[in-house]
């Protein structure tokens, strides 16, 4: 059902997306530092989206990564006390009497 409903959601959205690139064919002129090209507007806006989206994954993989180091240290240390545990039950038991 999960599938289905996903699958529902991406048609509507690529429906979406290919109405406005078929509205939006109006070539348009970017200028930038080292030029100037024309484009079609739709393709102007998808190329903005996608470097938007790379620069944001770009920007956060930083912290990920950092995050998962914490992770991995953290696991050792865990593993590192189970181990302890389990020798202090294993241990002989001191009579106190």
């Amino acid at each position: 059902m999960k599938r289905i409903v996903f699958l529902l959601f991406f048609l509507i959205v690529l429906g979406v997306g290919l109405s406005f690139a078929v509205i939006n064919v109006e070539p348009v002129r970017v200028n930038y530092y080292l030029g100037s090209i024309e484009m079609p507007l739709a393709l102007l806006i998808v190329l903005s989206i996608a470097t938007g989206g790379a620069l944001g994954v770009l920007a956060t993989m930083g912290r990920i990564v950092g995050a998962k180091g914490e992770a991995l240290r953290l696991r050792r240390t865990l593993n590192g006390a189970q181990k302890e545990l389990e020798r202090l039950r294993s241990a002989p038991q001191p009579d106190n009497q």
